[in-house]
């Protein structure tokens, strides 16, 4: 993924939804997981949960543009469940999440078209419930000062933070002091960076900014 590059959004809380497909009842579990122990975990809940269930199938997507995807049909007609689960996930552009779909038989045969329907329309269920994050690269970053020049340099960070859109509230850390100054961690949007350092650079504080890297948080959207 390249700096400006805009990650796929996550979603903040857990959903669960039911449908009924011919008597059928299909419960969705919809869960933010941020790797495949974090998905597995939640598949083995929903297993628990619903242990007299006959099928329990799955899609899961992983990375900041989902590069990684898996799917589990569960003793269904291959194709049937966890594609059209993983296509409504991938449709809705999303990322770092497991669906698990529980199905109880109603008696009657859906055959495969009325599967693929029946299981792509409960993820959609969920999906069109759930709260989305939306995330995107920050540049992390520790500034530091002298004592004497610690308190002007906090002064500064809350005003710019302030006075710049788009920043989330974790942007500043509360800050660090001890015999060798103050330190703060940053986590700035790509975009502010270049003001971050032109207005740093014009603040008259004398300062040390230390590159730390690149990661994906949640920011105001």
């Amino acid at each position: 993924m390249t700096d400006d590059a805009v990650p796929r959004d996550t979603i903040a809380v857990v959903v669960r939804t039911e449908t009924v497909v011919t008597r059928s009842r299909f419960i969705t579990t919809l869960a933010p997981a941020v790797d495949r122990e974090a998905a597995d975990a939640v598949v083995a809940a929903a297993r628990g949960e619903f242990h007299d269930a006959g099928h329990h199938c799955t899609a899961m997507v992983f990375g900041p543009n989902g590069q990684r995807e898996r799917s589990n049909d569960d003793g269904e007609p291959a194709g049937t469940a966890g594609a059209p689960m993983l296509a409504v996930l991938r449709g809705a552009e999303l990322t770092d999440v497991v669906a698990v779909v529980t199905r109880y038989f109603g008696g009657t045969l859906l055959g495969a078209g009325g599967l693929v329907r029946a299981y792509g329309g409960a993820v959609t269920a969920a999906v069109e419930r759930a709260t989305r994050l939306a995330r995107r690269p920050v540049a992390r970053f520790e500034l530091s000062a002298a004592h004497e020049d610690a308190g002007r340099l906090e002064h500064w960070l809350r005003t710019w933070a302030e006075t710049h859109d788009r920043l989330g509230a974790d942007t500043i850390s509360p800050g660090t002091y001890d015999a060798s100054g103050a330190r703060f961690a940053l986590a700035v949007p790509l975009p502010q960076v270049p003001a971050l350092r032109a207005e740093l650079a014009s603040s008259g504080i004398s300062h040390h900014l230390e590159d730390r890297g690149r990661e994906i948080r949640a920011v105001p959207d």
